[in-house]
């Protein structure tokens, strides 16, 4: 018997295909590309156009402003969804597909489900070189779209229509799985997406993936046990992976029980409530000293979800204690064998319900969680007498800033960033207590997500507020998906931090160079010729205002308290400019990192900080095996 086809183009069979898949977890279902974006141009037009307006009733199109910031959305939709579902990205070639690349390793490099469907060249090559096609000397079938190879988790470039057949099902295979997730880059060359195929029908039947939750081994189990029994000073360092297995609840009461304290990398910021007895808070280079202190003598620290980078490892200077041992807890091989850990390569909330059964009756000792709650107070002090108090002469300080957000904020609320000094500072102060959400995008810490991510969170999270916290610098790079929020009425309030270019870099660089150069908005000095005269007079309101928003200008936390008690009562989209202080700074968790001052310099100031890096990484960075 004949099986029943239906003839379609390439892209109308990518359309149709796309609007009835599924994902699955834990019994709930819902659609795993619900929605796509893109921007046309003579890549895509005639074909996933075309196949859009003729195919595409189920699946909806988003127009975006910029091709980078329609992946950041889908990132952020993701990511709100635990990544259960995201958005498929259609660019033209060329250019339209380059802009992506940037979206695709900030996907990948966090482990963010992300559909990418680039236009290239022609197949055929009939027409060749078409407009915007690259010609490489030695690979004729190279291009630009190759560039999304080491960013992309999967890659296939679809040179007949029928590749599809096999090429779709990888791509959704990979998107659903916890330990390979990532950008997928389907790359369709424009005349292919005209090309036509008698497809099966049977092809185009709804399809449910299962987002797998992989048990831990009881092996494994039962070693990490006995470390956990042998530890004196046990600590666990919760990353994303908490959050995406949906293990908050599971941490908290294994902690509890066992006596555990728990620091939060910022991709796991948020994974017990802020109230929780045992949360030292951020931990790493970004983290609080409270965390630090208890990381820095720990003789077990239980990984979970987390890649363990450079930020929270202190570049392997942060675990001091001459004994100390790792357990690892992550669905990826990759990350769970890091640190010469012990690896449970299996699901976080399975893993911890296993660990808590098998370690039942096991606690740590009362001298060690009286100096746990020592630490906390410590901290806690400090930012009462340090962070949250007016400087005479200064504009308020971004800690003032975050602690009249953080008190303004109520259940259900998200605050989004991403790059500069507001994901280590909201690290270090954010209170996640009472569901007030913070989605901190660290791991390509990429300026210009913040706005787009906060629009994918809307889309994903209809009720509360959502607020994207940036610095001046981070707003210039990508403002324009205002329009996009006022295109689809997709509430964002947007607080920026105007402090006068990029000041966190400037602090590094004062750290390790001992100079100020090229960081802030001035204007050139006549006598120097360097970017070192007055501040540049930049109106962000008006600005954003130009684009559809409602604007506040404010320079105190109580002018910053009122506008956002008036932005909350707002249905389109907000800006709130707040004047900070440029060179204030929140104290440090004293986690050293490693950025080397120049080796050889004629600079007295460079030379003395290249001379105390030298024996801080002598004393400070080992290796774990």
């Amino acid at each position: 018997m004949p099986t029943e086809t239906i003839r379609l183009t390439m892209a109308q069979a990518v359309v149709k295909y796309l609007q009835v898949q599924q994902s699955e977890r834990d019994g709930e279902r819902r659609r795993l590309i619900p929605a796509l974006f893109g921007i046309f141009g003579h890549g895509n037009v005639a074909g996933i156009g075309q196949a859009l307006y003729e195919y595409g009733q189920e699946l909806p199109y988003y127009q975006p402003c910029n091709e980078q910031s329609m992946v950041h959305t889908a990132i952020g939709f993701a990511k709100a969804t635990r990544r259960c579902a995201t958005f498929a990205c259609s660019s033209s070639i060329g250019p339209g597909a380059t802009n992506m690349i940037t979206g695709a390793a900030t996907a990948t490099i966090n482990r963010i489900p992300v559909l990418l469907l680039p236009s290239d060249y022609y197949a055929t090559r009939h027409q060749g070189p078409v407009l915007q096609q690259l010609e490489h000397p030695v690979s004729a079938d190279l291009s630009v779209n190759d560039c999304f190879r080491p960013v992309s988790r999967f890659f296939d470039r679809i040179s007949r229509p029928e590749q599809l057949l096999t090429a779709l099902p990888e791509a959704m295979r990979v998107l659903t799985d916890p330990a390979e997730t990532g950008a997928v880059t389907l790359s369709l060359p424009q005349d292919i997406q005209a090309h036509a195929y008698d497809y099966p029908a049977q092809f185009f039947a709804a399809r449910v993936w299962q987002i797998a939750r992989r048990p831990p081994e009881a092996r494994q189990i039962d070693e990490a046990v006995a470390l956990i029994k042998a530890a004196k000073r046990p600590v666990m360092i919760a990353g994303g992976g908490v959050h995406y297995a949906a293990a908050s609840k599971e941490l908290r009461a294994f902690a509890e029980a066992c006596g555990i304290p728990v620091t939060e990398t910022s991709g796991g910021k948020g994974a017990i409530p802020g109230d929780a007895p045992l949360l030292l808070g951020g931990s790493g280079v970004n983290g609080t000293p409270a965390a630090a202190r208890i990381v820095r003598d720990a003789d077990l620290v239980i990984a979970i979800g987390t890649r363990l980078t450079d930020f929270t490892t202190g570049s392997q200077s942060a675990f001091q204690n001459p004994d100390v041992r790792f357990v690892a807890i992550n669905v990826c091989p990759h990350d769970a064998y890091k640190q010469g850990a012990l690896p449970i390569v299996a699901d976080a909330r399975e893993t911890l319900i296993a660990l808590a059964k098998a370690a039942a009756g096991s606690t740590t000792d009362a001298a060690y969680r009286a100096e746990i709650v020592a630490a906390k107070e410590a901290w806690a002090t400090q930012r009462r007498g340090d962070v949250f108090v007016q400087i005479p002469g200064e504009a308020m300080s971004q800690g003032q800033l975050i602690g009249t957000l953080n008190t303004a904020a109520q259940a259900g609320d998200t605050v989004i960033a991403a790059a500069g000094g507001a994901p280590g500072d909201l690290l270090k102060l954010w209170d996640t207590t009472g569901g007030r959400h913070l989605h901190l995008e660290f791991g390509f810490s990429c300026m210009g997500y913040e706005l787009p991510a906060g629009i994918g969170v809307r889309m994903a999270q209809p009720e509360g507020e959502v607020y994207v916290l940036i610095g001046d610098g981070t707003y210039l790079m990508n403002p324009s998906e205002l329009v996009t929020a006022l295109q689809e009425r997709l509430k964002v309030t947007v607080v920026i931090s105007e402090n006068h270019g990029y000041q966190v870099i400037r602090q590094l660089q004062m750290n390790r160079a001992g100079r100020s150069f090229g960081n802030e908005f001035r204007a050139r000095d006549d006598a120097t010729h360097r970017l070192e005269g007055d501040y540049l007079r930049i109106d962000f309101a008006q600005n954003a205002a130009s684009m559809g928003a409602r604007t506040w200008h404010v320079s105190t936390p109580d002018g910053l308290a009122t506008a956002l008690t008036e932005a909350r009562g707002e249905r389109r989209s907000c800006v709130i400019v707040v004047e900070t202080e440029p060179h204030r700074y929140l104290p440090g968790a004293g986690v050293w990192w490693d950025v080397a001052p120049a080796e050889a310099t004629n600079d007295p100031a460079t030379d003395e900080r290249r001379t105390a890096y030298e024996n801080e990484r002598a004393q400070l960075q080992r290796f774990y095996y």
